[in-house]
Order: structure tokens, then C-alpha cells, then sequence
């Protein structure tokens, strides 16, 4: 059987969700939209049923494979509907639903519905994605109030910069939420990952710790909570193959790296079929045998080169880490020009393995 597999460590899945929850002083809702940032969404979501106050992914098909799992926590829809006919699904399923448009407050003016929804009410307040602007968001607000169809309405914004700790867009973020709301009583939500982490002056009754759980950090440099995170993935395989090349000797797709010395080199059964990320290059930090060394050349399809010249005990069938506790995720995709997120979320093939 092919080595390659990500270990998935629940316990610190756990221990992340609560840490988030501690430093926030307010509810949580455990994003796992994109299958839980590569993780499994069914498996993460009921490692925390029991403590989560609710989940937040993408769309209503990542909702409905939760509820058919069994999941009764709440649910929220981050993109909300995306057409009329989903609304009765949302009802029957007890979801919470986003509204970012006009045109969706529309819609829910115009249905008919066999109970209440609870919506969160999304304001640009700077991203300048997806959001109603501050301008209409007080009448969108009392629109859905006046449809007799909306039980309750969170008051909700996105930062664009939060990962940017000295950058001062999302404090002007806030300014602008803070002004388009008053006067309206309703609970708030303006935290995600790198809000809980490293914006405690933002108040916000609900938060919505996403990067975070994995034990990943969402900033460039060290941050105090950010390090205190952990690493819930270990993506690893092993060596299939050694070689001795001399000097002089290129190694792996268009001869991107050649040997300066006798180079002792390894091969690994993992590539960016994987999820791996092919841009990786010479020098991106793997461990193999527990020492640190690094890729040599492109990453191909299923397999990757590694040095072993100063790993002497490094052979066919020692265990390699990609990423996770040894080489954390945000340390490669700094090599590869990326971000943790993708690398999650690009994860593939691979099977998942779960313990406690």
C-alpha cells in the first residue's frame, strides 16, 4: 500500500476550538467548509459536536452531508442561498443563512415559508466582496424584520487585513460596522482566525475560528497565540527509493537542481497529485529518520527527491513529514509561495487518518 497519508490528531482539533473560544470570551462557530480545510468536515464536526456552539461552511450541500451525518448542532450558510428553491431546504434543515444581497432580502420578502430563518446579515465594511454596503444595511435590516419570516438577525462583517497586524484597515473596518449599526439590537460577528488571535480589542458576540483550528497560523511572522496553536495534520510518506549520485548529476524534471557534490538522494512517494505543492522548490524543509533536510528539484506527479547526503541512517521505508509538527504548514508554504489554507485544501488522494 502506497505510504502517503495524513494523520489527523482530533484531541488537538479539540484543544484548538477551546483555545479559540477562551480568547475570543464568546461563542464560536467551527468553520469546516472545503471538507474542513482538507481535514474531513464530517469527522471534525463530530469530534466537536459536543462542544462547538456551531459550524459554518460554504453552501447548503456541505450542510446537508453534515445533518446526514447526524449533526444537529447549528449551521451556518457563509454564502447563504443561492437561488428561491433552496429556502424550504434551509427551513427543513434548521440552518442559519447569510444574506450578502439585496436581492436575496428580496427573495425572502417574496417566499413563502413554512417556518423562520435565522439570517446572518453581511455588511461590506471594507472587503469589498461580498456584503450589503453600510449605506443600506440598516433598511436591509429592518426589511427582514418586517417579513414576519425572520426569527432572529445576526449583524455581520468580514476583514480584508486582520493577517496584517499593524495594517490599520481593520480597525477602520470596525469604525465603518460600528457607525452603519447603531441602533440596531442584535448580536454581532466580525472575528475570524487571525481576529481571535490577534485582534482582542474587537468586539464581537460571535466568532468564527476557521485556519486556527488546524493548528495553522494565518500571519507572515510570529505572533504569541498563533504559536501556541496545534498542528492538527501530519502529512507524511517514506523514502521508496535511494540513490548515490557524483557531482554534476541533474536531478528530476528540466534539470532543475544538479548535484554540486556527492549527493546521497532520496525518493519519495508523494507529488502534487497529492496536494503537494508542485512550485515547491530546492530547499523546501522536509524531516526524514526525525532530521530535518530539505527537496531537491521540481515535485513530480506522485513522487518528490530529497537530500539524504547528511542523514546517513535515512533509507528505504523511513518515514518522511511534509508538513505538521516538525516542518509546520506555514513554513512550507512560505517556500512555495503560498499559504497554509491552499495547502489544506489542495490535499487529495491521500487518506485520512484519524486518532485521538
Amino acid at each position: 500500500m502506497r505510504p502517503a497519508r495524513a494523520l489527523i490528531d482530533l484531541q488537538a482539533l479539540r484543544d484548538n476550538y477551546q483555545f479559540a473560544r477562551e480568547l475570543a470570551g464568546a461563542r464560536a462557530l467551527a468553520v469546516i467548509k472545503a471538507d474542513a480545510y482538507g481535514h474531513g468536515a464530517v469527522q471534525c464536526a463530530q469530534t466537536l459536536a459536543d462542544s462547538a456552539d456551531g459550524f459554518a461552511v460554504a453552501c447548503i450541500e456541505e450542510a446537508l452531508a453534515l445533518r446526514e451525518a447526524g449533526l444537529q448542532a447549528p449551521i451556518l450558510l457563509l454564502e447563504g442561498f443561492f437561488e428561491a428553491s433552496e429556502l424550504p431546504l434551509i427551513i427543513e434543515h434548521r440552518l442559519w443563512c447569510v444574506v450578502h444581497s439585496l436581492w436575496q432580502v428580496d427573495v425572502i420578502e417574496q417566499a413563502v415559508l413554512q417556518g423562520p430563518l435565522t439570517v446572518w446579515l453581511k455588511m461590506d465594511s471594507g472587503m469589498h466582496r461580498v456584503g450589503v454596503s453600510p449605506a443600506e444595511y440598516a433598511q436591509a435590516y429592518q426589511r427582514l424584520l418586517a417579513t414576519g419570516k425572520v426569527a432572529k438577525v445576526v449583524l455581520m462583517s468580514h476583514f480584508s487585513s486582520a493577517d496584517e497586524l499593524d495594517n490599520p484597515r481593520s480597525l477602520e473596518q470596525v469604525a465603518q460596522f460600528t457607525q452603519a449599526t447603531e441602533g440596531l439590537q442584535a448580536e454581532t460577528s466580525l472575528r475570524n482566525s487571525p481576529a481571535v488571535l490577534g485582534w482582542p480589542q474587537v468586539k464581537s458576540d460571535w466568532v468564527r475560528p476557521g485556519i486556527m483550528l488546524y493548528g495553522a497560523t494565518p500571519f507572515e511572522h510570529a505572533q504569541a497565540n498563533a504559536d501556541a496553536l496545534k498542528a492538527v495534520m501530519i502529512l507524511e510518506s517514506r523514502v521508496i527509493s535511494v540513490r548515490e549520485l557524483p557531482a554534476g548529476e541533474p536531478i528530476g524534471y528540466g534539470q532543475h537542481f544538479v548535484t554540486e557534490r556527492p549527493m546521497r538522494v532520496g525518493v519519495v512517494a508523494m507529488g502534487y497529485a497529492d496536494g503537494y505543492p508542485r512550485h515547491a522548490p530546492t530547499g523546501t524543509p522536509v524531516v526524514v529518520a526525525g532530521k530535518r533536510s530539505q527537496l531537491l528539484g521540481r515535485v513530480s506527479m506522485d513522487m518528490l527527491c530529497i537530500d539524504l547526503t547528511d542523514v546517513p541512517e535515512a533509507t528505504v521505508g523511513s518515514l518522511v513529514e511534509l508538513w505538521g509538527r516538525q516542518v509546520l504548514a506555514s513554513e512550507v508554504a512560505t517556500w512555495a509561495n503560498t499559504i497554509p489554507y491552499q495547502l489544506f485544501c489542495n490535499l487529495k488522494r491521500v487518506p485520512l487518518v484519524y486518532s485521538e
